[in-house]
């Protein structure tokens, strides 16, 4: 199915840090072929609302189809079994 391989990323990349849990949650859809609907947070305030909106503590947050992962480490474990 087409939907399979669609995720939607949530990541922080502001002026002065790069979230690296986000890049390594990019890296890991890519590597299994998704296409990524890559919504860069650039600003605290940007990355705040998406935390509040979710209720999470951090980014990032990753959906793959209607199922969410928070976290590239929930992400990485996920794709195990994908």
């Amino acid at each position: 199915m087409a939907d399979e391989k669609q995720a939607t990323l949530y990541r922080m990349v502001l002026p002065d840090h790069v979230c690296p849990f986000g890049l390594h949650a990019r890296d890991l859809l890519l590597e299994r072929g998704y296409s990524i609907d890559d919504r860069v947070l650039r600003t605290r305030e940007e990355v705040e609302a998406v935390k509040d909106e979710f209720g999470v503590a951090t980014t990032p947050v990753i959906f793959l189809g209607d199922e969410r992962f928070d976290g590239s480490d929930a992400l990485e474990r996920a794709l195990v079994t994908r």
